[in-house]
This record gives C-alpha cells, structure tokens and sequence, in this order.
C-alpha cells in the first residue's frame, strides 16, 4: 500500500469547474480497498475541499473532524482546508492563522508543495501582506526542483499579476502576466498556458495595445473557438477603443 497520496492522483481525480463530480471521485477513489488508512484520509481532505466548493460548509467541516487527530502531511492538509472553507465562507480572520500554521508545519515537515500552497492561500486570505506570502512563496520554491511543484509559479505571478492590475497598475501587471506565461510554457498545463496567454492580452488591451492584443486573442479563438472570455475581449477590442478608465 502506497505511505501517501501521489500529487499526479490528486491531479486526475480534480475538476475545479465541478467540484460535485469531484467530490464523487475522492469518495470513490477513498474506498477502494487498497488504499492505507492515511492515504484515504488525505483522498478525504479533497474531498471536503470539494464540498465547501460547493458551498456545503457544515458537512465539509464535519468530514475533516472525523480525520482527527491527525500528524505530519494528513494534518497540513486538515489546516490548509479548514482555512479554505473559512476564506470561502468570507471569514478570513479565521483563516489566516490555520494558513499560518499549515505553512509552518510544511515547512518543518519538508512538505514544499504544500508550504507554497499555505503561502499563496495567505496572499488571498491576507491581502494586506499578500506580497510578504508571495514572496516568501517564491522562497520555498527556490529551495526545490520538482518540476510539478514548480507549477505554482504560474499561480503565484498570475495572481500578484491581476492584484496588480485591480490596483490600476497595468504596465506592473503586464510584466507579471509575462513571467506566468513564461512559467506555464515552462512546468504548466494547457490550460494555464492558455489562461496566461488571455490575461497578458487583457492586460495589452489596458495599456492600449490594441493590435497586439487582438492578435493574441485570435490566435487563442483559433484554438477554443466557443471560449466565452475569448469571444468577450474580441468584441471589446473591435467594438471601440478601450481604456484604462473603462
């Protein structure tokens, strides 16, 4: 029997754009016989994660009890939950300090994907020092060269990249939304590719790149042509002329 869940599994077995059919996966995936006790339970912290996705706090909260007492990964994974269920609920105070002790515990554990995950949930759940957790994110990740951890790369630029631009600082954002490219074209999958390729052309769109930005976007219909996001930035680029202020 397997001593911990493999990250490639985890992969496989998650759709974010349907956490339902996720949550039927893991539950699937933690009975089959074969599985360690351990394992099963780390198969259950996605799948709680997958219920508070869909809003289902109570049950979620309820299944990560039922893990208890845990040590070592299966407790990070407890923490970094139950700090997720708490920052979807819209309490974030209440996350913070769960999110703070997932990250110190992965890092005494020598658990760098799950620390790179504590500090990026950080940013988000506290964005006054969002760019102390996501540097200290880019801290861990230099300490490794796991090519799939490394991924986190393209969520951590891609983020700081539209804090960027929310606080209208496009030319700042663009050069962000460049280095998640770089980083997706890198470790990423396609569809991180293909999401850095709409946000540095939205970001093109902002700075008035009008031309260059059109172009990126059609070459992205080519590829996806029923892609809302794509369709929407296309007749936004043909139907005026943007700006910053719009």
């Amino acid at each position: 029997m397997e001593d911990q869940l493999a990250q490639s599994e985890l992969d496989e077995l998650w759709r974010f754009d349907d956490p339902m059919a996720s949550a039927e996966r893991f539950a699937m995936a933690a009975a089959e016989p074969r599985r360690s006790e351990v394992v099963r339970a780390e198969l259950e912290t996605q799948r709680a994660r997958a219920l508070g996705l869909q809003a289902r706090f109570e049950e979620a909260e309820a299944l990560l009890e039922s893990l208890e007492p845990a040590q070592g990964r299966l407790q990070i994974r407890i923490l970094l939950e139950r700090g997720r269920l708490r920052n979807t609920e819209g309490r974030p105070e209440e996350a913070i300090p769960l999110f703070e002790e997932a990250l110190a515990l992965a890092r005494r554990e020598e658990e760098t994907f799950l620390a790179v995950d504590a500090a990026h949930m950080l940013a988000i759940a506290d964005p006054g020092r969002s760019e102390q957790w996501t540097e200290e994110a880019f801290a861990d990740l230099a300490a490794t060269s796991d090519h799939r951890t490394w991924r986190w790369a393209v969520v951590l630029h891609n983020n700081r990249g539209w804090a960027l631009f929310e606080a209208r600082e496009p030319s700042a954002a663009l050069a962000e939304f460049e280095r998640a490219l770089e980083a997706a074209e890198r470790f990423g999958t396609a569809d991180q590719r293909f999401a850095a390729r709409w946000s540095l052309a939205r970001c093109l769109r902002e700075l008035g790149q009008l031309d260059a930005a059109t172009a990126l976007q059609r070459r992205l219909a080519e590829e996806r042509p029923d892609d809302p996001d794509v369709a929407a930035e296309l007749a936004s680029l043909t139907d005026g002329t943007p700006t910053i202020e719009s």
